[in-house]
């Protein structure tokens, strides 16, 4: 797992877009695709990769999918993906 969450992280769009996903709320691939100027087949590409990774997990909204940050990683790959964004994964308080 070690090894698909490296390669997974170093890819710059990849890297650039778990930057994003660090703040703890979901993002949807048009919101990642303007922020990081990449296409739609680029950018759901580039989320595939970190899904099967197992860094992000994905939500079907409508024609819509939304990312987030996988919060249920080891913590050993928690810290190691922190130390690649250079900077914590921020936990929002899901709604009841």
């Amino acid at each position: 797992m070690i090894l698909a969450v490296l390669s997974a992280l170093a890819e710059p769009t990849r890297l650039e877009a778990m930057r994003l996903l660090a703040d703890g709320s979901e993002h949807c691939v048009c919101e990642l695709m303007r922020k990081l100027g990449a296409t739609q087949s680029r950018m759901s590409r580039h989320m595939q990769v970190l899904k099967q990774a197992g860094l992000v997990l994905d939500r079907r909204d409508a024609q819509w999918v939304r990312y987030r940050i996988n919060l249920e990683l080891p913590r050993s790959l928690t810290c190691l993906v922190e130390a690649a964004l250079e900077r914590p994964i921020m936990v929002r308080e899901r709604a009841a």
